[in-house]
This record gives structure tokens, sequence and C-alpha cells, in this order.
């Protein structure tokens, strides 16, 4: 069901809003933000946990606190793009704690990856030792981010 879409409600959906805003608020708290009472929004909230739309919780860090406040989007283009490949690129990047996303283009590259670190220097090592050596890399193009704009997941899809 990972790539299924689940049908929800404007309940569900309130849920989902004000989880993305609190992740920790409390079932008591999210049942009066929503306007029900607690054991059916309890029942919603599981419900959304087994069906994958929610899949966890976690501490949002601040990057730059962190001393992690180098963005960089790296276009890669493979020297191999058939499945086999591609799938031995993907378990490869998945093990690498710097690239923050990974998304497979239709263009004239075949990778945008977003990576994080904590300088330039640290960068341009992460680049020739890790990302070269990631299978099937022929060349990159990196693109360094100034500032971001906005970073954000609504949780109603718009």
């Amino acid at each position: 069901m990972q790539n299924a879409q689940f049908a929800l409600d404007r309940f569900d959906n309130a849920i989902l809003s004000v989880l993305a805003e609190d992740g920790r608020i409390s079932i008591t708290d999210l049942a009066k933000r929503i306007g029900l009472s607690k054991s059916p929004t309890q029942a919603r909230l599981r419900r959304l946990e087994e069906n994958g739309v929610i899949l966890g919780y976690r501490a949002m860090l601040d990057p730059i606190r962190l001393g992690l406040d180098h963005v960089a989007f790296v276009e890669v283009r493979l020297n191999d793009t058939r499945e086999k490949a591609l799938r031995e690129f993907n378990a490869a990047v998945a093990k690498v704690p710097e690239i923050e996303q990974a998304h497979m283009i239709a263009s004239h590259f075949d990778y945008l990856l977003k990576v994080r670190t904590r300088d330039m220097s640290a960068y341009r090592r992460f680049l020739g030792e890790t990302i070269s050596s990631l299978p099937h890399v022929s060349n990159t193009s990196t693109y360094v981010a100034m500032e971001a704009v906005k970073e954000t997941m609504l949780a109603d899809g718009t």
C-alpha cells in the first residue's frame, strides 16, 4: 500500500495539518483542535499510522545550529540506467547521511541530490570521495544554495 493513495476526509486532513505543526501534541489537545472527542481522534490517528499515511515522528533539527549550513543540489548522470544499476545507485545513496534527498529526474540528468555539509571544503571532499564513488556515476554538476527561502511539507498536499 506504499504507493496507493489513501482516502482522507476533513478530520483526517485536520489531524495531519495539526501534527505537521506540532507532532508532540497530546491526543486530548488534538481532539479539541479538530472538533472530535478523544476516542475517535485516537482511532483515526491509529488508522493513519497503520495505513502508512503517517510514516513516523521525529524531531526537526536546526542544521545551522548544528554547523551544517552548506546546502548543495547535485545533478548526477549515470553511465548505466538499466534497472539493476538504478537499484544499486539507490541503495548506495540511502546509506549516505549527508544526502538529505535524492530524486530520480526525467531530464538530461538522472538524479537530483540535496546534500548538506559543514562548508564548501567539506562539500568538495564529499563530492570527490563519496558522490563520485557511488555506483555508476559518470558525472555531476553542483548548484550551491545561498539561502533557504521555504522548506515545508504540507499535510494536505497542496
